[in-house]
């Protein structure tokens, strides 16, 4: 059995690996820059995970998903894996000790944030690193034209030039041709070396449903479904409502959003997981790393911004490879907010220069300071202060990290943590003169391994539990301990964070590029409009128009989804159909009465006029006041 195999086998209990993951650790462990494209589920951390394991050293992961970064880190460490993460929610001290360890520790695998990338201590660190692969996950990030940019990816060649003989394999689920193209340009590739796996899911049937009256809809078609899935909405209070309705309804469903605390979210998606909830109604916060493989359906309540949101979110359905559905409802309603969205998401210049400036004041960071500090930021406190509305600000804070400003995120939960700073003897000394903290000292480490090498997370009421004291006891006695200089305690905090990426700048020295404004406006209007034309769109089948939408041009129809079901019923191939179609376009290119267009179309005149009445019904030929067809342009 081959060495990766033997690995696979192991770690995940699996005998065979998916198509390309196999060819995709060949590559790497040949030397070369790699590109893997594979759907979401289709295992893409499996392919850096084996291959590091397979060979000496430690595999650098950039990844901006913090969330996901420590799921898998703690998945690792589970299998008896040495792996830690370092990201901008960590202490100076919590880094320092945590690249000391990765370069004495003999660990394998070591998450770091892009921006970190950037910081002195890093850079010097990695130099005494043995490095065997660097991986980017979520590789799209490094692409102006990915629908997710972030500039603090284009660091990445920097850690290139440190460790220059390192092979680089880059991931991702969904990107465009163009978007390929770059990552590779972007990520310095010797030679263009791309291996992807067909985005065709078989088992996965696409529909889109026109209701005005979608709660109706949801709670008359999840009353029929069986199994669990999930339904997106795009606001938080959407999602309650939605959930609360469905209850209403006898309806077994839950909602999930980034706003409720750490403990909520967990315990609804493990319940979700489980089967004891059947639907759980959630903003795109949900479903990255979720690995629930039953899941029947995914239902957009609303659209997505992007065809590529919608197809990695869509694709969380049916990865057990049985028949599931994707269903998108949609209203003209929904056309217009989509489009008013272009404008939301691009305030306007000026609108971003006082939001820099304001943010500027409400951290305390003077001008030319504040380069690679991070500060805890309350988005909600930030806007009140200064009479902002929210979506403004938020959208300016991307705009701002684009141009390379700043660093935001706001899905950072960081738990409490732990780190004896005296030695072993010392601390005995402390506990001989201070019996006060003897027991208290003597339960941490009982209840935790590792608390001299490194910071531990712990868990403040378990170790109340254990001790038989109250919460605010145990607070005292880790701060009284911190005070002292024994440990150093960092309590639990849940906040987004804001990394000055350069020292602070007057608002006059601030520039809005035309790349990351107009362009990228542009593209965003693009991505909004090839949503509304997969939606609305009544002669391309479904799975035909997301798979071109990324360059997979030669698909067959699927057969299984509305377009697809309402053409079948004609009898007729998608070639005759399409021919007779065409034909229909061109004549139609000036109105002409429904006799005139009998008389032009050529073929056998029962299939010609049975596409006529199918594009009537499906409004693509539109008849006017004067009772002339034409056909129907966007």
């Amino acid at each position: 059995m081959e060495k990766f195999t033997q690995i696979l086998t192991k770690y995940w209990g699996h005998a065979n690996f998916r198509p390309p993951q196999l060819e995709i650790i060949r590559s790497v462990a040949a030397g070369r820059d790699t590109l893997g494209l594979m759907p979401t589920g289709g295992g893409k951390s499996v392919t850096f995970q084996v291959f590091s394991l397979s060979c000496k050293g430690v595999c650098i992961v950039v990844t901006p998903l913090i969330a996901l970064m420590k799921d898998q880190v703690e998945n690792l460490v589970r299998q008896g894996v040495k792996a830690l993460a370092i990201h901008s929610g960590m202490s100076l001290p919590e880094i320092k000790i945590a690249l000391d360890n990765v370069v004495w520790g003999d660990y394998k695998f070591l998450y770091i944030s892009p921006e970190r990338i950037a910081t002195q201590r890093f850079r010097e660190r990695v130099e005494d690193m043995q490095i065997n692969l660097i991986a980017v996950d979520e590789a799209h990030c490094i692409s102006q034209w990915g629908y997710d940019f972030r500039p603090s990816y284009l660091k990445i060649p920097e850690l290139r030039e440190i460790v220059p003989n390192v092979p680089v394999l880059a991931l991702t689920a969904t990107a465009t041709s163009r978007v390929i193209k770059d990552i590779q340009a972007k990520l310095s590739f010797k030679e263009e070396n791309v291996f992807s796996t067909s985005f065709v899911r078989d088992n996965l049937v696409y529909l889109v449903r026109e209701k005005e009256d979608k709660r109706k809809y949801l709670i008359q078609t999840l009353m029929k479904v069986k199994g669990s899935g999930i339904v997106y909405a795009r606001s938080r209070k959407s999602c309650r409502e939605i959930a609360g309705v469905l209850r209403q309804n006898n309806i077994s469903a839950d909602y999930y959003h980034a706003g409720l605390k750490p403990e909520a979210r967990s315990n609804k998606q493990e319940l979700w997981k489980k089967g004891k909830v059947k639907v759980i109604v959630a903003t795109n916060a949900f479903g990255m790393g979720i690995d629930k493989p039953d899941v029947k359906f995914v239902l957009h309540f609303d659209p997505p911004d992007s065809l590529e949101a919608y197809f990695q979110e869509a694709g969380r359905a049916g990865r057990d490879g049985k028949k599931a559905v994707a269903v998108l409802l949609f209203n003209n309603a929904d056309k217009l907010k989509l489009k008013k969205h272009v404008s939301i998401a691009f305030p306007e210049p000026g609108n971003i220069k006082r939001v820099y400036e304001a943010l500027g004041n409400y951290l305390k960071v003077a001008e030319g300071y504040g380069k690679d500090q991070v500060f805890d930021f309350n988005l909600g406190g930030f806007c009140n202060a200064y009479k902002f509305q929210v979506t403004m600000v938020y959208n300016s804070l991307k705009i701002l990290q684009r141009e390379g400003y700043i660093e935001f995120t706001n899905e950072i939960d960081s738990p409490s943590r732990v780190h004896f700073i005296v030695n072993r003897d010392d601390l005995y000394k402390f506990q001989v003169a201070n019996a006060l903290f003897d027991g208290f000292i003597k339960l941490l480490l009982r209840s935790y391994a590792g608390l001299f090498t490194g910071y531990v997370n712990i868990n403040e009421e378990l170790l109340s539990k254990r001790a038989g004291i109250d919460g605010e006891t145990t607070y005292k006695f880790l701060t009284r301990l911190k005070s002292y200089k024994i440990i150093d305690y960092i309590p639990r905090k849940r906040t987004p964070y804001i990394v000055f990426t350069k020292e602070r700048l007057n608002i006059n020295r601030v520039a809005i590029s035309k790349e990351n404004y107009s362009v990228r406006k542009k593209d965003y209007r693009n991505r909004v409009e090839a949503v509304i034309e997969y939606a609305t769109s009544l002669t391309k089948c479904r799975s035909q128009a997301l798979l071109e939408y990324f360059g997979e041009t030669d698909s067959p129809r699927c057969g299984k989804c509305d377009v697809c079901q309402g053409r079948n019923v004609l009898g007729l191939s998608k070639y005759e159909f399409d021919l007779i179609a065409g034909q229909v376009k061109e004549i139609l290119e000036s109105p002409r009465t429904y006799e005139e267009l009998a008389i032009r179309l050529k073929g056998n005149q029962d299939n010609a006029m049975n596409v006529v009445r199918w594009l009537l019904d499906n409004e693509k030929i539109i008849c006017r006041i004067d009772n002339k067809l034409e056909w129907k342009t966007e």
